[in-house]
């Protein structure tokens, strides 16, 4: 997986092929240990982990449901779920803009402070053991080696 390789083929896959075939493997495998892990001890979804360390983050602890969306990669109706399930669960209230009374924040609360605070001991735990074993698996080694330098 030689990254500098750009346009080189191998077979009928190019360098660029192989190496986005590599990324998307790791991205799997760690998303699955980390979705898996946030849902098993903390009973939340991985998205709302982010959205919640995403909304922590924010000034005032607000964002534009737009905002959220592309800063978790997710379309609207996608984060409009997920923020109807953080409300639901008193992680999050809706907010109306003061100046655009047609945009809509939402809003971490003191319960989803304190749910993303307990979650991230967790998630850095989980990530580096996934970022781990992807280093050791031959495969994705050189990959690996190149992201943490």
């Amino acid at each position: 997986m030689s990254a500098g390789a750009t346009g080189t083929t191998t077979g009928t896959f190019t360098a660029d092929d192989l190496l986005w075939d590599g990324v998307v493997t790791l991205h799997g495998r760690v998303e699955h240990q980390l979705a898996k892990a946030m849902q098993r001890l903390h009973g939340i979804g991985l998205s709302e982990y982010r959205a919640l360390c995403r909304l922590s983050r924010a000034d005032d602890g607000e964002l534009r449901m737009q905002e959220l969306a592309d800063l978790i990669g997710l379309n609207q109706s996608s984060v409009s779920r997920l923020v109807a399930r953080l409300e639901a669960a008193g992680l999050t209230r809706r907010a109306m803009c003061p100046k655009d009374r047609r945009g809509v924040y939402t809003v971490i609360t003191e319960e989803g402070r304190a749910a993303q605070a307990e979650a991230a001991p967790t998630y850095t735990a989980t990530l580096a053991e996934a970022l781990d074993a992807a280093a050791a698996d031959p495969a994705l080694a050189p990959l690996m080696a190149t992201l943490r330098t």
